[in-house]
């Protein structure tokens, strides 16, 4: 038996030591993830007491954070293992890039549960900007 924890704990060391590169790409992107869900919880009760009604928590939008923030994880580690292992020839930095564009996507979500729960009309034109770079930049490609 110790003989297998020792192989176990091998295994999880040489993960670690080759996934160390894109730590700061994962953690960044699931802090996006986490911000936009605290942020649209409260948005959530904010509306929920604006129009009058109860509110309460719901676990299954949590889980679906939560599924969302490990595909997020693996989908940042597959990219790199592709750009690192299989392209390294063409040095297309798709981790970072999909880092980017989850980032960006959770920037507008939050952008929008920052509206909801301000009510601030700065909110709403800083996400027709971001709408309106997005669009700009997308064009441009």
């Amino acid at each position: 038996m110790e003989i297998l924890f020792k192989y176990i704990s091998a295994v999880i060391a040489s993960l670690c030591g080759l996934l160390c590169p894109i730590a700061p790409l994962v953690t960044t992107a699931i802090l996006f993830v986490v911000v936009d869900f605290v942020t649209g919880i409260i948005a959530s009760c904010v509306v929920a007491r604006r129009e009058g009604r109860p509110w309460w928590f719901e676990s299954r939008k949590a889980w679906r954070t939560v599924a969302k923030a490990g595909f997020v994880a693996i989908a940042i580690v597959m990219m790199w293992i592709i750009d690192h292992y299989l392209l390294e020839f063409m040095h297309l930095n798709l981790a970072n890039l999909f880092t980017g564009f989850v980032c960006g996507v959770e920037l507008w979500s939050f952008l929008e549960n920052a509206q909801t729960i301000s009510g601030s009309s700065l909110f709403e034109w800083m996400g027709r900007w971001v709408r309106r770079r997005v669009g700009e930049e997308v064009e441009d490609e």
